[in-house]
């Protein structure tokens, strides 16, 4: 028989994933049962260290084994009831079971939660969401209405039958005088081990179920925002085309991104919840599946119950966040539009300017060029003179020559060779310049 610790290479996470199967087990529960289950939203992972702190210290008190650093799910009899308590990524909980038979005429009169240190509980970090008691009778209470109303201080009552009525749910979905939901769980024929999952299931629908709704008042307030976001962006798109000004342009994508940047602080505000309510939504639906509800004719059931509330809420946070999604895909549509727009009448405009700078180039040119004409009438000006003095200068008269004559026939000669010189050297600047830009 090999030995596979010494002949493999195992995963580093194959013995977190084996246990992940096991991280929230299915506890047995025995008939009758009083408990009390909390849940507790933290918003920094510092409190739910002190939670898991406090169950330490809890253990100490009742003198039993301590949690495990790191520990999701501690399930542990302290003697006159049990305690369950797990860690998850937004909240603990905390459920207290006390084997005991219910009071017959107030069966909500003693409750589990009794049994825990008022001290010790005042000191639970977080904000409790959850907070009800469950009792699981086994024939020992009435169900006659003016009872059941009794128990559930007159409220509408939910009813429904489970796995295969083997045992059915009492509920009214309403907070009583004490703060605490309460459900009935009526036992049959249930042994302890499906009467366990049937209170698992039960209590995770309920703390998942007011999880999901944590994001229906954000997406309340946040909707006539949206609603006023989209008529503006909606004024924008219809005044952009009429726009001429870079100005008008300027302001109307200022106005454009203010509206971005609102939209998306609403984005960051509420991703994470209205993500978790489509999760928590799934979960609702899940553990009432496996509760194997059925309906009892004349009565409302659970199932029937939060459908009629949950899937409305779950569809109105799904539809805000299509709804910021939309938003912000148009703003940055419209964004593009202004944008390309701007860049077209710059364009326009450099174009404008090119032109101008041509046309002034074209006018420097030429003015230039009689300049140009004029220096080398006044170089050949002051060369002819300069002959003047010196013909002057020599005996032209001794030679049979005549000064007039002389400077009448150089001028020709010196106008052309001042040009020829003029156009040389500006040849040669031309060729340095072009030279310079080369380089």
């Amino acid at each position: 028989m090999p030995n596979l610790t010494t002949e493999y290479q195992f995963h580093p996470l194959r013995e977190a994933l084996y246990n992940e199967l096991h991280i929230r087990p299915f506890y047995t529960l025995e008939s009758p049962q009083l408990m009390t289950h909390l849940a507790a939203c933290c918003e920094r992972q510092d409190e739910l260290q002190q939670a898991f702190d406090l169950l330490c210290d809890l253990c100490r008190r009742y003198e039993v084994n301590q949690p495990k650093s790191g520990t999701v799910s501690y399930h542990e009899n302290v003697g006159s009831f049990v305690i369950h308590w797990e860690r998850h990524a937004e909240f603990y909980s905390l459920t207290i079971m006390h084997n005991a038979v219910p009071d017959l005429d107030a069966p909500f009169a003693h409750t589990a939660i009794d049994l825990l240190p008022a001290d010790w509980l005042k000191q639970l970090p977080g904000q409790m969401i959850a907070a009800f008691h469950l009792v699981i009778d086994h024939q020992h209470l009435s169900y006659e209405h003016k009872d059941l109303a009794r128990y559930f201080e007159g409220h509408p009552l939910m009813i429904s039958s489970a796995y295969d009525d083997n045992a059915r749910i009492y509920t009214a979905f309403k907070l009583h005088g004490d703060g605490f939901s309460r459900f009935i769980v009526r036992n049959f024929h249930l042994n302890d081990t499906q009467l366990g999952q049937l209170v698992r299931r039960l209590t995770d629908m309920e703390t998942y179920r007011l999880l999901a709704l944590m994001a229906l008042p954000l997406a309340k307030k946040i909707a006539p925002q949206l609603v006023d976001m989209d008529k503006q962006l909606g004024d924008i798109l219809t005044v952009v085309t009429n726009e001429e000004t870079t100005n008008s342009e300027r302001e109307l994508l200022e106005k454009l991104t203010r509206i971005e940047a609102a939209l998306e602080a609403y984005r960051a505000e509420t991703n994470q919840r209205f993500s978790a309510t489509k999760a928590y939504h799934q979960l609702v639906k899940d553990r009432l599946e496996g509760v194997g509800e059925k309906r009892i004719e004349g009565q409302l059931s659970l199932g029937e119950f939060i459908a009629r509330r949950l899937n409305p809420a779950s569809r109105t946070c799904e539809s805000v966040k299509e709804w910021m999604d939309d938003l912000s895909t148009r703003i940055e549509r419209a964004s593009v539009l202004m944008r390309t727009r701007a860049n077209l009448t710059l364009q326009e405009q450099n174009r404008l300017q090119l032109a101008a700078m041509n046309r002034r180039s074209k006018l420097q040119f030429r003015l230039q060029e009689t300049v140009e004409g004029l220096s080398i009438a006044a170089i050949s000006y002051y060369a002819v003179g300069l002959l003047g003095y010196l013909f002057g200068g020599l005996p032209l008269d001794e030679w049979g020559l005549n000064k007039n004559m002389l400077l009448a026939g150089s001028i020709p000669l010196v106008l052309a060779g001042v040009w020829i010189i003029t156009r040389r050297i500006k040849r040669r600047l031309i060729l340095d310049q072009d030279k310079t830009a080369g380089d």
